[in-house]
């Protein structure tokens, strides 16, 4: 009975869509923020092209669209089966490999990958990390590229950042959603609970198992507030492994932070030269001290990807080369 429920209202919702006319669709699951990377990533996305005039719609596909962005598996496999049509190219956006992340395997990878094997014309990887790391898997995906996520300009700019100052107390932030232990508050804390409070003050915003002994642990906040603390402080650290593309880490370099980062993941292909890798947290005192002495040098190598590129590139994959009105 339930199946034959969800059949009907997909057919419902297909009737109502025929009456619809976007350029793009995206299949994924909005939620408000403030919520996870993915989500930040493509809302940002949803702005910059709605902004260029392109039309766009969510979990549906109208007669005229000419290309959908599905994403990895956040999203109703069967609807999107249902909607699918021809001369609609199909974007599928890939993250993890998730089994890697999530330390334990569900079989979500492989069904990323079939849905991929079934419907995609091209497939965006988040990062040349994720690229590699699916394929020694033995996960090919279809026609794959490799274009990193951004951050929304409009709220992530390093414009009205406090000046670094070395005679006062340094400002050190770390933000995550997740309390996922991979994500590496027990190392942050291990940190907290060594760093010289007359030098350095450590923010942590977000969600954490892990209690910390001295710094400042404030809650989810939306997009605008994160921002404004981002450029409060100094130096972002992050501990997160196995990062397929990770936002908080672009939110921060977008805000003109230098980065301390675990070198697992993408990281150090996101960060390039503007801020230090560490292996171990032992490492992470010395490492602090290092970036403290070379912050003017690190802050400006700092480059973040930008939006209008990133967009540019994901009109590229759906074959969209003209402008909307030009249509």
């Amino acid at each position: 009975m339930k199946a034959l429920l969800k059949r009907a209202k997909y057919s419902l919702d297909r009737l109502a869509a025929r009456r619809q006319a976007a350029d793009i669709s995206f299949f994924h699951g909005f939620v408000p923020p403030p919520y996870g990377g993915g989500n930040q990533f493509l809302r940002a996305l949803w702005t910059e092209l709605e902004r260029r005039g392109w039309r766009l719609e969510n979990n549906t596909i109208s007669p005229v669209t000419r290309a959908c962005v599905y994403n990895s598996f956040n999203f109703d496999f069967d609807r999107l089966r249902a909607f699918r049509r021809q001369r609609c190219r199909m974007v599928h956006r890939v993250d993890g490999p998730i089994s890697v992340y999530r330390g334990s395997d569900d079989g979500t990878d492989r069904r990323i990958w079939e849905i991929n094997r079934d419907i995609a014309d091209v497939t965006v990887f988040q990062s040349e990390y994720s690229r590699a790391r699916h394929a020694a898997m033995g996960l090919v995906f279809k026609d794959a590229t490799v274009i990193h996520n951004a951050s929304d300009p409009a709220i992530f700019h390093p414009r009205g950042r406090v000046a670094f100052d070395r005679s006062r107390r340094i400002r050190l932030i770390a933000t995550s959603w997740s309390d996922n232990s991979n994500k590496g508050a027990d190392i942050l804390a291990w940190l907290d609970a060594r760093l010289d409070p007359a030098r350095f003050e450590l923010t942590f915003l977000g969600r954490s198992a892990v209690p910390f002994p001295r710094a400042r642990v404030l809650p989810p906040v939306p997009s605008v507030q994160v921002a404004e603390l981002l450029r409060a402080h100094d130096i972002f650290i992050t501990a997160s492994l196995h990062e397929s593309c990770s936002n908080a880490l672009i939110e921060a370099l977008s805000c003109g932070l230098p980065a301390l980062y675990v070198d697992s993941g993408s990281n150090g292909e996101i960060v390039k030269d503007g801020g230090i890798p560490f292996n171990a947290r032992e490492e992470l005192p010395d490492l602090l001290n290092r970036m403290v002495a070379e912050y003017e040098m690190r802050q400006a190598r700092v480059a973040a990807p930008i939006l209008a590129d990133v967009a540019d590139r994901y009109l590229a994959a759906m074959g969209l080369h003209t402008r909307p009105e030009a249509q």
